[in-house]
Parts: structure tokens; sequence; C-alpha cells
């Protein structure tokens, strides 16, 4: 079968984001609303009747939804957000596990204007808090089992106006501000007016770590399907008869999945678990499979060639860059290891450190960087200008992750150029953690810094003093282990605290992290002569 790509390098020659234009439909100026495209479009295309969605839930409870199926919902809970007097431009969390009203509010909201502000579930209070305090966050759809996290916070949260409960099971005892919802119980909404958003609408607003201060809100457009449409087609190259299947849990046989968008510590969990047991299921059905998140080590790709007959594609993106930007793409020559090469269209380069010129020496570390302007590229930090505008420097957009080329123009990532931890594809901050740390009574100061994992690449590692009376035990961690779950999420709580009598500092008393850091890689540890004397 042909790919949809087909030659990458006569697609680098006649490109233009006018191909995405056309095959959507989209003129310059017209309506382009994200929720219509994905389920209304579709539709009238006479694909109405086409399963969409497979959905099992932990019990093996089996449903499939049609794309028409998706439509009616989608319409039903924009409807539900109109009649409590929603208004475009409105943010709306969705905070619920990955159950298909998670995916039908989304379109839901897209399709009367409003932004959706997805949050992973597994956030604390405290991270809860701060990204619904920073957005203004008017409503938040939800299940009843999170209800008591929301409860915790929403005093502090005057704006918060909706807490609406969307179950499958009755909600009893519903408080102030809390409204249930059941989607199968009501009648379907046939015909809903959707918004008429235009290009540069706000569409999604989605949080990501800093390496200091407050989480930041990444604001994006509904043009961004442009390049979202264009980069799936060619890069995870989707057929019209794909089981299509983006998780980061093994077990696929049962659903004939062909094309499999995974994460690394999902396929590095495989290889973990022995060759046997992989082999065990026919995953015959198979046809593309491609990597996300974080990168992808070259045994995965030759352990995955040699179990399933065909490699992993790695990808690159990011949450500020809306679409993938690097990739290897179908048909290709991998080079295990390698984040591939630029989606057409978009100009990467690796840039000198200093000058911020690109370097035309392969091989020479820098930061990746890519030329602004693409459709799905960000469009702002919320309330944060000043951050937005760091990322840009001269005519460059930075990446904030340091790479080489080779003199075959693939791309290879080297690492962050901050401190962010990379923990399974989920990005936290260290500062976030500290500042968490020291809210616990029995902690005096602490630093936090990744360190190597086998199956997650890297995990969250704390070095922590203590105040006065309290001895470190075993006990004490766990507690304090916890205390940062509940407080932040279970991916941010650190898998090792280890204590100090101090922490190395600069003589201006500046904790410093990069010591401890090269201390759990294994690295040089560089110029000490500002570290604090005895």
């Amino acid at each position: 079968m042909m790919s949809n790509i087909g030659s990458y390098q006569k697609r680098l020659l006649d490109f233009d984001w006018s191909i995405a234009e056309k095959e959507l439909e989209y003129h310059d100026g017209d309506i382009i609303n994200i929720g219509w495209y994905c389920s209304d479009r579709i539709c009238f295309q006479g694909k109405g009747d086409k399963i969409a969605l497979y959905f099992e839930n932990f019990t093996g409870k089996e449903r499939k939804y049609t794309f028409n199926d998706i439509r009616l919902a989608s319409n039903t809970i924009g409807t539900l957000l109109r009649n409590l007097e929603i208004q475009n431009g409105d943010r709306i969390c969705l905070f619920m596990d990955r159950v298909p009203e998670l995916y039908f509010s989304f379109l839901g909201i897209l399709k009367i204007g409003a932004v959706a502000q997805p949050l992973f579930s597994a956030f604390g209070d405290e991270s809860l808090y701060v990204r619904l305090e920073d957005a203004q966050t008017r409503a938040i759809i939800t299940q009843s089992k999170y209800l008591p996290k929301i409860r915790r916070i929403r005093d502090k949260l005057p704006f918060l106006e909706y807490i609406i409960v969307l179950d499958h099971t009755k909600t009893k005892n519903l408080e102030n501000r809390e409204y249930a919802f059941y989607l199968e119980e009501i009648p379907a909404v046939e015909k809903m007016e959707i918004f008429p958003t235009k290009s540069e609408s706000p569409s999604v607003l989605h949080y990501t770590s800093g390496t200091t201060g407050q989480p930041k809100g990444v604001q994006h457009v509904h043009y961004s399907l442009i390049s979202q449409y264009l980069t799936t087609k060619w890069v995870l190259d989707l057929q019209d008869d794909d089981i299509y299947w983006c998780t980061a849990d093994p077990g696929i046989e049962k659903y004939k999945i062909s094309m499999w968008y995974s994460s690394p510590t999902a396929i590095r969990s495989l290889m973990k678990a022995g060759n046997e047991l992989v082999m065990s299921y026919d995953l015959s059905s198979l046809r593309h499979l491609a990597s996300i998140g974080e990168p992808l080590n070259p045994e995965a790709v030759i352990w995955s060639q040699r179990i399933f007959g065909k490699p992993f594609h790695d990808t690159y993106w990011q949450t500020e860059t809306g679409s993938i930007m690097i990739s290897n793409f179908p048909g290709m020559k991998i080079k295990p290891g390698s984040m591939g090469k630029p989606f057409p269209g978009i100009t990467g380069v690796i840039l000198d450190q200093e000058r911020f010129e690109p370097i035309e020496e392969a091989g020479k570390i820098g930061l990746i960087a890519f030329k602004p302007g693409w459709p799905a590229m960000m469009r702002g930090y919320w309330n944060s200008e000043e951050i937005y505008k760091k990322k840009f420097v001269g005519r460059w957009y930075l990446s904030g992750d340091k790479g080489t080329i080779d003199n075959e123009g693939y791309f290879w990532f080297v690492g962050r150029d901050d401190d962010i931890i990379n923990t399974g594809g989920h990005l936290v901050s260290p500062f976030e953690v500290e500042s968490a740390l020291l809210e616990h009574p029995a902690v005096g100061e602490s630093a936090v810094v990744s360190k190597p994992d086998e199956v997650n690449m890297e995990v969250v590692k704390a070095f922590i003093t203590l105040k006065p009376g309290f001895i470190f035990n075993s006990e004490l961690e766990l507690d304090i282990m916890n205390f940062i779950r509940k407080k932040l999420s279970s991916l941010a709580m650190p898998q090792e605290i280890e204590y100090m009598d101090k922490l190395p500092k600069t003589r201006s008393g500046k904790i410093m992290r990069r010591l401890l850091h090269a201390k759990e890689w294994g690295e040089d540890t560089g110029d000490i002569s500002s570290l604090e004397n005895d």
C-alpha cells in the first residue's frame, strides 16, 4: 500500500500548507471550527454510520460509537453549556478519565466557541487549583470520583460557576454549583448552531510545566487544524480502514489495531516483560508503529523490528508546537535513535548557543529551533506575554531541547536545555515539586532533579534537609512521598528522597542542582569554584 506522504523528498519541493486547506475545503477567512470538522463534516461526507470510537472500561464492558453518535453527543453537551450561558471564549476544564464523554465534551466545548482546558485527572488539589485559578476557568466537567478534589478548592475559585458531573452513576448529595448530567438519559440534540469561529479564534488551553514559577497555559487556535490534519495524515499514515490507538498502555490484539501510536515508556515495559509474552499474541494486524512523548532509544527500534517485523517511527513535537515537527516518515530510512527529519513546510535547525545562528557542522550540539509561522504554533502563554517572548530569539522559536544534525539531515536528541523532568512522557517541573516539599512540616530545604530509570527514562528524585526535631527514616520518607502525590500528582511524587545535612550552594546561597544532577547521572560536576565553603 502506498503511504499517504509518498516521497518525502518530492513533498519538500512542492509543499505548501494550502494542500491541507484544499483537502479540508477551507478558504482564507472562512469559518473553521475543529468541533464541527471532527464530527458534523464527516457525517455530511456520508460516513455517519462508520464506527468512530471503541471503548472498553476496566470491567471489560464495551461500547461502540459512530461518527453520528459523536456528532449528537457533542451537540447535546454543547447545548447544555449554552443553556448555562457559557459564552465563546470562556475556559471550560475537562477533568476526567479517558472515557468517551471526554472526547464528546471536548468537541462540544469547541462547537460553541468556548476554550477547552484539558487537565490530567491524577492532579492533586494544588496542581488543579493553580491551573484553574490562572485560567479563571468558568466551568469544569468531571466525574463524581473527582468531586472531593474540586470541593476542597472551589471556595478559593469564585469565578468557577459550574461543576458539571458527567457520569454513568447517580451522583447523590450534590452541593452548591454542582450539576449532574447523564448523557444516556436525555434526548440527543439533532441540530445545534455552531459558533462561527475563525482561524485565530481560541480553541484549546494546554498547561505545561515551567522550570521556574507556575505552569504556563499554552494558547492554541482553530487554524491549528491545518497542521494537525496533514501531519496526522502523512506521519501516522492513517488510512480509511485503520483502527488507530494512541495510548501508553499495552494490549492490542483484541481490536486488531493497525496503527499504534505509543510512548517509549510503554515500549520499554513490553521489552522488559520479555519477548515470549509479546509473541504469544497475534499482532499481525499492525501496519504502522510510531512513538511520542520522549526520546526513543535505539534498542527499542531494533527490538520492534525483530519482534513486530517493523520499526517504531519516532516523532517529535511539543505542547507549544501544536503538531508534529520532526519525524521518521513512512518509507524513509530509519536510523535507530534519531528523531528523523523536519515535516515539509517546517524549517528546523540547530542553533549555536551563544550567537543563535544555525550550525553548519554535522554532529555539533546546539539548540533545536524552528522558523515560526506553521499553522499549529501556539499563539501565546496565558497571561504571560514576557515568558512567551523569551521563546523566540531573532527569527527562531526555541524548543528548549538540545540536539545535533548528521550529514544526512537527521536530527538527534541530546537533552533538555532546562531542568524539566520528562518521566514517562509527562513533564514535571522541579520548581513545583520543590515548592510543595517545603510545605511539608518536616522539610527545611529541598532540591529536585531527575535520576535515570530503566522504564520511564527518568524519574523525580528529591534531596532535602530537615527542620529541627525531625529524624529521617523510611516512615518519614513515605509520608513525604504521599504528601506530594496528594498535593501534585503521582507523576510528580519523588521516587526517592535523599536526606542531606545541607544542600550544595553557591556563595550567594543558590542551590547548585547541577551538582546533584551530575551525581545521579554519573557526569562530571564541572566548575565548582562558586561552591560555598564549609
